[in-house]
């Protein structure tokens, strides 16, 4: 367990809540286990009806914690595979309440969702290409899905930030709420959610991602070259102009392919 986050029981209702405001929610390898352990249960717990993710504070998640993911291990299954692979996998829906930025991973567990919720002030970001890293998440395969291929690619590519009214036109989000009530509309879904047949909400998700295969198989090639890059003179290029705050020249880096 982690204290960087929490997990509570709200009626049929699973709630993680990101709790590490002082970093923008960004996540590391230990919050990444605990969100899988507990989305693994609730897909366990026939009394479950939905899980809610949401983050404290004035942001959603910045993404990955940089340092932590890049200390990390990829062998095996690291947590962050487990936690790609449970929100790819489950069939309880999964629902977020988002304000503030959703960087990296935290706009792309989005794609997971069955409901998203944005306040006034939720900003969307694709930013892989920037960093000279990939998609992952299955986010490359599902963006188009959502927002057309020309659309899709002109997010991935430009790492353009999306406002909440903005990320609404485009399907990314389903409702846009004053900030501060993201919460408890997320809550109304979840609340109709419950009282429907929970056999047949299921069944009806799973239809509805009827392609889990093709998106294990993507989230794999997906990590495959995202360890790839990170090991490539562009990401070390990106990072250190990220630290020194200041533009990236990406060509005094030797492109790899």
């Amino acid at each position: 367990m982690t204290d960087l986050l929490t997990v509570a029981r709200h009626g049929n209702t699973v709630e993680i809540e990101m709790n590490r405001q002082d970093k923008k929610n960004a996540i590391t390898s230990d919050m990444y286990a605990v969100m899988a352990d507990a989305i693994e249960q609730a897909e366990a717990d026939t009394s479950v009806r939905s899980v809610l993710i949401s983050g404290a504070g004035s942001a959603f998640s910045a993404g990955n914690d940089l340092q932590d993911f890049l200390a990390g291990s990829m062998d095996d299954e690291p947590p962050v595979l487990r936690f790609l692979r449970a929100i790819a996998s489950a069939s309880v829906p999964l629902v977020a309440a988002v304000q503030g930025p959703a960087v990296g991973i935290g706009a792309t567990m989005l794609l997971h969702c069955e409901h998203v919720v944005a306040a006034e002030d939720a900003v969307l970001q694709f930013p892989f290409v920037s960093m000279a890293l990939v998609p992952e998440a299955g986010s490359s395969l599902l963006l188009p899905r959502v927002t057309g291929y020309l659309r899709a690619a002109h997010i991935l590519l430009t790492g353009e930030k999306l406002d909440a009214v903005r990320s609404l036109d485009l399907g990314l989000v389903s409702r846009v709420v004053p900030v501060g009530e993201q919460v408890s509309a997320a809550r109304e879904f979840t609340d109709g959610v419950a009282g429907q047949p929970p056999a047949a909400v299921r069944l009806t998700k799973r239809l509805l991602r009827d392609d889990t295969a093709g998106l294990d198989g993507r989230i794999g090639t997906e990590l495959e070259l995202f360890q790839e890059r990170l090991r490539s003179p562009e990401f070390v290029e990106a990072v250190t102009a990220f630290m020194e705050k200041r533009d990236p020249n990406f060509d005094a880096a030797p492109a790899s392919d």
